[in-house]
């Protein structure tokens, strides 16, 4: 593959978030890709796994605007936070 054809659109604090922006992203009839890293072997599982996720390069824009009602999913950039 000679160029990536997804692109980051952000993060989800946990799998069941990302799966419900993935939900939500797809029923607009965008393609969405998950990724969750392994945290370890153990028997213990950490609820907050961040999970990456992905979408087609030509639609970001298009799926960061869907997810403007949701600020906690896309990626904030600190210079343009709110000051109340």
């Amino acid at each position: 593959m000679d160029e990536m054809k997804y692109e980051k659109l952000g993060e989800a604090n946990s799998r069941a978030e990302a799966e419900v922006v993935e939900s939500f992203l797809e029923a607009q009839g965008i393609d969405v890709e998950l990724v969750e890293e392994s945290i370890s072997r153990s028997a213990y599982t950490l609820a907050t796994a961040r999970v990456e996720i992905f979408v087609p390069r030509e639609l970001l824009e298009q799926a960061l605007e869907l997810l403007k009602p949701f600020d906690d999913i896309e990626p904030q950039d600190e210079s343009t936070e709110d000051t109340e």
